[in-house]
């Protein structure tokens, strides 16, 4: 009885206490085309920039053909009024993605593309963030060199000095987004307006994933349900509170706290790098903004269970940054929250204890309710709601899983490469 009190207690606490990370109404604002809209309820009603920054959109690709084309043409198709560029870094891909990138690109049109690679990644690099680290790089160079064709060469400021030299580089943001993801004409306009508006360093929307299959809609509306429960938006999006994260499919940058806070330099061992990149961010004084996205989506199928336990098992245990007594209190705070429950209720029906059946239907019930307005975002069905006892149980079978590969040598397995945990790296 007392276990099933102290999951009901952690509900109300989850319901009232924890940011109120079940709501799902923390969305990048919507404007007319003039930007003359109301505030929205966050406080971003944002109007158009006087002067659109240049952006450069960096995309690292390793063996990423298969969705390329229901991804690539969305950011070449962006309408974005400043100077813009796509750079797609090709990070040692076995399956032609960079030549499909240049075809896409020839057949699209759009905004202007350039495909390189960087090589093998250095030396306590995750392969990500080493093609990150290039495209900026590579980025930086070729629009500072634009603005300086289009400009004149000998371009002075307004004290007469020579701004070449006082520019340290071409580009004003930087939007870091995989090639997974599939953006709405306007979603560069849109997230380059708030982060102009609102004084931010930082703008991520959390894509919507794919939820087509049985095992997609059981685990991966849960999937986003968790991160918010343990990342509330509204504490992320406090500029004094401590917490702190972004979605790594699609973060907008200022190329200025890029440079303050020496990024991706100073995250370069990061696996979960989205979370690392936020809170180097906030942790220097940048601000940052996450939500949900209703207009950039991830085309990437994981049409089966074995695709979506990889997925969450690679990077769990290093969520708990490889501590056995974070595993052990994870696992009993899921089973605590999310199995007793259900435990409770199947208790008290056959031992006709009115005591743990009331405990554990509050609490189901509470689990159950706000679980519902995330399935409603990913327009799935309701019934799915009572059966996150069994999605949390998955969930903590991958953990597990988790940390057992880890040990042995194989976790933080993506695409041939296996990352060491941070203090073993080289």
């Amino acid at each position: 009885m007392w276990i099933a009190a102290g999951s009901l207690a952690a509900w109300l606490w989850l319901l009232l206490g924890q940011g109120l990370f079940w709501r799902t109404d923390v969305r990048l604002p919507r404007t007319g085309p003039e930007g003359s809209g109301p505030p929205e309820p966050d406080g971003f009603g944002p109007p158009e920039p006087a002067a659109w920054p240049s952006v450069a959109v960096v995309v690292p690709a390793r063996d990423e053909s298969a969705v390329l084309p229901a991804s690539l043409p969305s950011l070449l198709a962006q309408d974005y009024p400043g100077p813009a560029e796509i750079f797609l870094i090709d990070d040692g891909s076995s399956d032609g993605t960079g030549k499909l990138a240049r075809e896409l690109a020839d057949e699209h049109g759009g905004l202007p593309l350039t495909v390189d690679s960087p090589g093998e990644p250095g030396p306590g690099w995750t392969g990500k963030l080493w093609a990150v680290r290039h495209g900026m790089a590579l980025a930086t160079t070729r629009l500072a060199a634009d603005r300086r064709d289009a400009d004149g060469a000998d371009r002075k400021d307004a004290d007469g000095r020579d701004a070449d030299r006082e520019d340290n580089g071409g580009v004003d943001y930087l939007l870091l987004t995989d090639a997974d993801i599939a953006h709405e004409p306007d979603s560069l306009r849109e997230l380059v307006r708030a982060a102009e508006a609102n004084g931010l360093d930082l703008v991520s929307q959390m894509a919507r994933l794919r939820v087509v299959t049985y095992w997609e809609r059981l685990i991966v509306p849960a999937f986003v349900y968790f991160f918010a429960q343990l990342y509330p938006f509204r504490w992320v999006n406090r500029p004094r509170g401590r917490t702190a994260a972004a979605a790594g499919g699609c973060v907008l940058l200022r190329r200025e706290a890029a440079e303050r806070v020496g990024v991706p330099e100073a995250i370069r061992q990061a696996v979960i790098d989205d979370v690392a990149l936020a809170r180097t961010v906030k942790r220097s004084g940048g601000r940052i903004w996450l939500g949900l996205a209703d207009r950039v989506d991830s085309v990437r199928p994981y049409p089966r269970l074995g695709e979506l336990w990889r997925m969450v098992s690679r990077s769990a245990y290093t969520q708990l940054r490889h501590n056995p007594l974070l595993l052990l209190v994870t696992v009993a705070g899921l089973a605590v929250v999310y199995l007793v429950p259900p435990a409770a209720v199947v208790a008290g029906v056959l031992t006709e204890r009115p005591a743990p059946l009331a405990m554990g239907a509050a609490a189901w019930a509470l689990m159950t309710g706000t679980y519902i307005p995330m399935l409603r975002y990913y327009r799935q069905t309701l019934w799915l709601a009572p059966l996150l006892p069994l999605t949390a149980l998955l969930y903590l079978l991958m953990t597990v899983d988790s940390a057992v590969r880890h040990h042995l040598g194989q976790g933080a397995a993506w695409k041939g490469r296996t990352y060491a945990r941070p203090s073993a790296a080289p």
